[in-house]
């Protein structure tokens, strides 16, 4: 793997628990203005453009990455966000209860991804990269970095315990969600990028939007510079590697905004006919190869028997569940671009789901058992893809407090 020191805009001393903000993506626009809310240092203000326009505004318009670009400028002008003195790597621990993950912090190269060095499990939706893309061509900026793992090495391990056992960290805080963020300055990179080079891939554990688009922008980049190397800051990319040893997966559930013309009864009775199906005690399932459905105010377990010759990607629960009930029942063939199901990840607790149902915003919610790591790795290394919205990998990467710019 190709990784290398960069100069990012970091927050100012004392700041960066302000400027720290949940990814984009994992909000609305109401719960990103309510986050943001009170802090002008939020970086939501960038990443959410859309909180600062009216609710009715149309989306990924001009009027929104200018809005972005505003922002962006005004906090470096302001001094809310500056620039690192000299090229290095940071190592950026996250605590979440007894959990602890510790990745490093670097750019990667965008051939490592078009190499299939950094494997991907899951398509992107075509709306999502777009905006993604646009907005880091905008802004000359990465905003928020690419989650990566790769197979734990003990080298690597050893030389995170050196740093982070030997001193205090930089940055040091708790986020009102409880979970800590601490990050260790590396100036020069230490050994990092010469044992890094011994990692023979990289995996896409979140952040398929954001690397596609870091992909797509170098490459216009490059395409429009006639004196190209193959060096300049585009060719890299926004990246935290974590050791797989390290991960916690969560479901990643659904929720489907109508039920496809059929009442609830005999929408019930076509799940009936597919499944092994009672009523549940329980919203979320034990093991894989099981599922709860929520709807019309009660919870369904859904069974049913592993098919032997199916292969990793539709052994899948996901899988099973989109071929025998999401594309035949519901008539949603497509879950990458059809805006009738949305994706809740499971840190929302199975209460979003019921939360959603309830309030009428949805008519039916699946709540599924998670993927596992190895499963993600060996479907990337089959050159596989998995179903979109597989996985939800927490805590979550913070974004703000490292910005790449090109």
């Amino acid at each position: 793997m190709k990784i290398r020191t960069f100069t990012p805009l970091v927050p100012a001393p004392g700041r960066a628990a302000d400027v720290a903000a949940v990814p984009y993506d994992v909000v609305d626009r109401d719960e990103a203005a309510a986050l943001a809310a009170g802090n002008p240092d939020s970086f939501l203000h960038i990443t959410r453009p859309d909180i600062a326009l009216p609710a009715d505004a149309e989306p990924y318009s001009d009027a929104l990455y200018a809005e972005a670009r505003s922002r962006f400028d005004e906090f470096q002008q302001r001094g809310t966000l500056v620039r690192e003195d000299a090229p290095c790597l940071f190592l950026y621990r996250q605590t979440m209860g007894d959990h602890a993950q510790v990745g490093l912090v670097a750019v990667a190269h965008i051939d490592d991804y078009g190499e299939d060095l950094i494997r991907k499990h899951e398509k992107t939706r075509p709306e999502k990269e777009d905006d993604r893309t646009r907005m880091a061509s905008e802004l000359g900026a990465h905003l928020g970095p690419v989650f990566l793992t790769y197979r734990a090495k003990p080298e690597i391990d050893a030389a995170v315990e050196a740093v982070t056992g030997s001193r205090e960290p930089d940055i040091d805080f708790t986020a009102a969600d409880g979970i800590g963020h601490a990050v260790w300055r590396v100036p020069g990179g230490g050994d990092f990028v010469e044992l890094f080079g011994d990692v023979p891939l990289g995996y896409v554990a979140d952040g398929h939007h954001r690397s596609a688009s870091a992909a797509r922008v170098g490459a216009e980049r490059r395409a429009a510079n006639p004196n190209h190397t193959g060096e300049e800051d585009y060719n890299w990319f926004l990246t935290v590697y974590f050791p797989d040893d390290q991960l916690k997966v969560l479901p990643y559930n659904r929720v489907v905004s109508d039920l496809n013309g059929l009442t609830p009864e005999a929408f019930l009775a076509a799940v009936g006919e597919r499944f092994e199906m009672s009523e549940a005690s329980d919203q979320a399932p034990p093991r894989p190869g099981e599922a709860r459905l929520y709807t019309a105010g009660k919870w369904y377990a859904l069974r049913w028997q592993a098919d032997t010759g199916a292969g990793p990607v539709d052994a899948l629960d996901v899988s099973v569940l989109q071929d025998r009930l999401l594309a035949p029942v519901l008539g949603i063939a497509d879950p990458r671009t059809d805006k009738r199901v949305d994706f809740v990840g499971g840190i929302r607790g199975t209460q979003e789901l019921e939360r959603r149902v309830d309030s009428g915003r949805a008519a039916a919610a699946l709540s599924l058992h998670a993927v596992t790591v190895d499963q993600l790795m060996a479907i990337a290394d089959a050159g596989e893809i998995m179903p979109p919205k597989s996985t939800w990998f927490e805590p979550k990467l913070r974004s703000g407090l490292f910005v790449h710019t090109f």
